[in-house]
């Protein structure tokens, strides 16, 4: 129950040696930077499927998409508006291109402790604020499958001419049944990235780039998109992506259909359980936000005595199921068509199992409670202007007992996803440290600090 989407099904995907079609750009196999040939036949061919003006192959992941687009969108020392639960990719663009972020925050999806979607109004009312930004930068869905109103973010960015980005990583799948929510190109995105290899049968590192408008220079962008990637493009990752274009342009509508029931029958099974809540989009737009991607599966164990990381590995150790990952009182796996009936079943059997064990008794709620009195939607005040102020400082590391009060130079996020905790330039507070503490209590992987045991952080001197 984790990606790649392909879900090493070899019964729907099957390729030669891969060794047989590692070639180069000899005469017949084009070039990824200049493409004429098949490269660029199939790219059209994406971007017919999707209804873009533009696709490009990314073999750098999302990752080398949103660097080129933020890139491409902005000059050096730009004001852009951006989603705060952004991947550190987005930062990464920030600091090269020395840019001025104004946050944007999402709703919470309070029952379950996680981020929501991103509000038009919320972006109409900034950029009548602040005059001078250049692009926004949202992310729809997030990982764990909150829809934003991305055809409401961009009317209102556009009434302003300014550019919209999405990174939909975790969104290659929408659009492709009625029963998803539609994708933003759909929706009127300028930029799109989709990393195709987390939720379509893709090879891992397989992404796409669509480009939908006249507000940002094509020039610009397919420079940029040369900069961030290998000048020696794996031809293995574009064959894959050639083989999942062509199993959804053959058996798409087929294989949409029947996954899409699979999907219905465990959300409906799943009703049966006592203890264990599974997200759903009534609870998502209940909670004041847009709309939610079926295809992820939130096991919230709050109000038990288990954390999500106690259900992440008694899922893996005592019924041989590997979810994505874990977080303080949830656990989160991850679908597409490259799933099979028997792993729903397996799914459903161990979790209805687990959820029989769970004890609700008083003494529990009170030990549950205890543990997780916690506000994981804590936002740390920008003290510096932008990150790179921050890492190109005189900096000190020092023990994060000692941090409080300080500027952080480095970042600390938890990976998977990768979305930030703390910010280069972002002041450490005692709420901040007291949930690092809580993450490393519960044996979640904290990353970003050149301390790879996260006892110490780097600050501005």
């Amino acid at each position: 129950m984790h990606m790649p989407g392909h879900k090493r099904n070899t019964d729907l995907l099957q390729m030669v040696n891969p060794y047989s079609i590692d070639i180069t750009e000899i005469d017949g196999f084009d070039n990824l930077h200049r493409p004429e040939g098949i490269i660029k036949n199939g790219m059209e061919r994406w971007a017919r499927i999707y209804g873009s003006l533009d696709t490009y192959y990314l073999v750098g992941g999302s990752s080398a998409g949103i660097l080129a687009g933020i890139s491409a969108a902005t000059n050096r020392g730009d004001k852009i508006l951006v989603a705060r639960n952004s991947h550190k990719s987005v930062y990464h663009g920030i600091y090269l291109n020395g840019l001025k972020p104004v946050y944007l925050y999402p709703e919470r999806i309070k029952s379950f402790g996680i981020n929501g979607s991103i509000s038009p109004k919320t972006v109409e009312e900034i950029l009548e604020r602040e005059k001078d930004i250049r692009l926004v930068v949202v992310t729809s869905p997030t990982y764990e499958g909150v829809v934003s109103d991305i055809e409401g973010i961009a009317k209102a960015a556009h009434r302003y001419k300014i550019p919209l980005m999405v990174d939909e990583a975790h969104g290659a799948h929408l659009g492709f049944h009625p029963g998803f929510p539609k994708n933003s190109v759909a929706c009127g995105a300028d930029i799109v990235v989709q990393s195709i290899h987390k939720t379509l049968p893709a090879f891992t590192q397989s992404a796409l780039l669509h480009a939908n408008s006249s507000l940002i220079a094509k020039d610009k962008l397919l420079r940029y998109l040369s900069i961030y990637q290998s000048t020696s493009p794996s031809y293995i990752l574009m064959a894959g992506m050639d083989k999942c274009r062509e199993l959804l342009e053959s058996r798409g509508k087929e294989l949409f259909a029947a996954y899409y029931e699979m999907l219905t029958e465990f959300f409906k099974a799943a009703e049966e359980f006592k203890n264990i809540r599974l997200l759903t989009d009534n609870i998502v737009r209940a909670e004041g936000s847009y709309a939610f991607d079926p295809s992820k599966l939130n096991l919230s164990v709050r109000g038990t005595e288990y954390t999500g990381t106690k259900l992440y590995h008694m899922l893996l150790t005592e019924y041989k199921i590997q979810m994505e990952m874990a977080a303080g009182d949830y656990c989160l796996g991850m679908t597409s068509i490259g799933d099979r009936k028997e792993g729903f079943d397996r799914l459903f059997r161990a979790l209805f199992e687990v959820d029989k064990r769970l004890s609700l008794d008083n003494r529990h709620k009170e030990k549950a409670s205890a543990s997780k009195s916690i506000d994981y939607s804590i936002s740390p005040a920008k003290v510096l202007t932008t990150c790179e102020e921050a890492q190109n400082a005189e900096t000190k590391t020092i023990s994060l007992e000692e941090s409080k009060g300080l500027i952080a130079a480095e970042y600390v996020y938890l990976y998977p996803p990768g979305i930030p905790l703390l910010v280069p330039g972002e002041e450490i507070t005692e709420d901040i440290l007291h949930l690092i503490a809580v993450y490393k209590e519960q044996e979640l992987t904290i990353q970003g600090l050149s301390d790879f045991n996260a006892c110490k952080i780097k600050v501005v001197v």
